[in-house]
């Protein structure tokens, strides 16, 4: 769908769009849309349970006096509140009556709210920002849809009064835009699609950007001791990657790069330890951290951030075969520390540890952040509203909190000690690869770190929010690429060229 910005004027057809305070006080467009309307449009919202709350909506079908086809009220909350996602959530709210609706164009009106903290300009291009992030569809495998069911709006015109300027501030949204559609459709796509392969050649792409790409095969894993991660793609047919994303965007090239590294298990049978039946086709998404970084790192690039980032994916495919890794087996990871694998389905941390520990030994980063749909039972913790954030540097944790806070991808910072590591202690090997059942997402936690040497390190484990079973405001149900925006915030507002470190 395509976005465009304008200066306000009434449209003589197709749709519009208006906000509304709660307690029903109309925007300047709504008010003159009334006036034209001879009072319909008050009418409408008085005969109505609409009072302007944010989620709220009404429509009012070709409305007398008027040559819009609709009218469609959104309800924008208190004043005091219509920040930056308020804004996200007025422009996919409109998107999300208008989409299938029939119609094909329509204008999204932002009026001036005194009292709002945010200035017109700005709000304008964040609503654009969660119109076309609201509009996303994953659906090219349908081929038999009713007409009323595809998306029919085919332009969205955000009308402001300096339209000039909220188009330029967009076009810096937009850039981070195409890195959340590309991360939800590698997450999307089924395993016979994506796997390590394949998507390696998807961040290759990002060549096209300005971005150094590398991928390493298994012989050359092999060759530096990454035992941990080739032993969970051994019983696949499919061949494992590593994937090395470089972003030289600063202005002092030798200066030390942040890092992000992802889990990108491209499905995960739990190996011999496989799981049950039911369910297991959602593991084509246990690749979304992977994801995140791969879109993370084409929005930063696309944005032409002024920063020097590494993006690293570890790719490989879990699978029972005659060949795959048993548990009792007893891997040498990188780091030459030995690991005993007690179960084939605490396999995202065995990928984790080489990448992790590759990461920090060729790049020195100033920090690093994993990304991992990587145990249960984080979603048993905090279900499905907060990604798990465990760190060994607190302030590399509270950007991080801030940064999700602000792009409305939140974090729950929960403990790690050494209580909790004695529980992967083993009698074989240097620990092994899960503890018992109590605080399973911590030991996996502690696992991850005994392969960060000590550099400032943060993990998400973002199980319970790769993927969203409903529509949110700008989301519709499937892949959320949650850590997108957040890491790209991070990175904007500390990390950059003269940012606050």
């Amino acid at each position: 769908m395509k976005i465009a910005f304008s200066k306000p004027s009434l449209p003589t057809e197709g749709a519009i769009v208006a906000g509304v305070l709660e307690g029903k006080a109309l925007g300047a467009t709504a008010r003159a849309l009334d006036e034209a309307a001879g009072g319909g449009l008050s009418r409408a919202v008085a005969a109505s349970r609409f009072e302007g709350k944010k989620g709220q909506s009404l429509t009012i079908l070709a409305p007398a006096g008027l040559d819009v086809s609709r009218v469609v009220l959104i309800g924008l909350g208190k004043a005091k509140d219509m920040d930056a996602l308020a804004a996200q959530a007025f422009g996919g709210a409109a998107v999300a009556q208008l989409l299938t609706s029939g119609e094909t164009g329509a204008v999204l009106a932002v009026d001036p709210v005194e009292g709002a903290p945010l200035p017109e300009t700005e709000f304008a291009a964040q609503a654009g920002f969660g119109a076309r992030l609201r509009s996303y569809r994953f659906d090219k495998y349908m081929t038999k849809r009713k007409k009323e069911d595809k998306p029919s709006l085919k332009r969205l015109t955000v009308a402001t009064a300096d339209a000039a300027g909220a188009k330029t501030f967009f076009a810096v949204l937009d850039k981070v835009a195409d890195g959340v559609v590309l991360t939800r459709d590698v997450v999307s796509e089924p395993a016979n699609v994506i796997h390590p392969e394949s998507l390696a050649e998807v961040a290759e792409g990002l060549k096209d950007l300005g971005v150094e790409v590398e991928v390493l095969g298994e012989k050359q894993m092999r060759k530096l001791g990454m035992g941990s991660l080739l032993g969970v793609g051994q019983g696949s047919e499919r061949e494992s990657r590593l994937v090395v994303m470089r972003w030289n965007g600063s202005a002092d090239k030798d200066c030390a790069p942040v890092a992000f590294v992802g889990k990108g298990v491209t499905f995960d049978s739990g190996g011999i330890s496989i799981k049950p039946g039911a369910g297991m086709e959602e593991m084509k998404w246990d690749m979304a951290g992977a994801g995140a970084v791969i879109g993370a790192m084409a929005a930063i690039a696309g944005r032409k951030a002024k920063v020097n980032a590494v993006g690293v994916v570890g790719l490989v495919e879990n699978m029972p075969s005659g060949t795959a890794q048993r548990p009792g087996d007893v891997v040498t990871s990188m780091s030459g520390q030995t690991i005993e694998v007690i179960n084939t389905d605490a396999e995202g941390r065995l990928v984790l540890a080489d990448a992790l520990w590759y990461t920090q030994d060729r790049f020195k980063p100033r920090f690093m952040v994993d990304l991992a749909t990587l145990t249960g039972a984080i979603v048993i913790s905090l279900g499905h509203e907060y990604a798990g954030l465990f760190a060994s540097d607190d302030t590399l944790a509270k950007r991080l909190d801030a940064a999700g806070k602000a792009v409305g991808e939140q974090l729950w910072r929960l403990p790690m000690g050494e209580a909790y590591d004695k529980q992967i202690k083993s009698d074989i090997a240097d620990m092994k690869n899960v503890g018992g059942r109590e605080g399973g997402s911590i030991t996996a936690a502690q696992f991850l770190k005994r392969f960060t040497n000590d550099v400032a390190w943060a993990h998400l484990d973002i199980a319970g929010m790769a993927w969203s079973s409903k529509d949110t405001a700008t989301c519709p149900k499937g892949a959320t690429a949650f850590g997108v925006r957040l890491l790209d915030r991070l990175v904007a507002d500390y990390c950059e060229d003269k940012a606050g470190q």
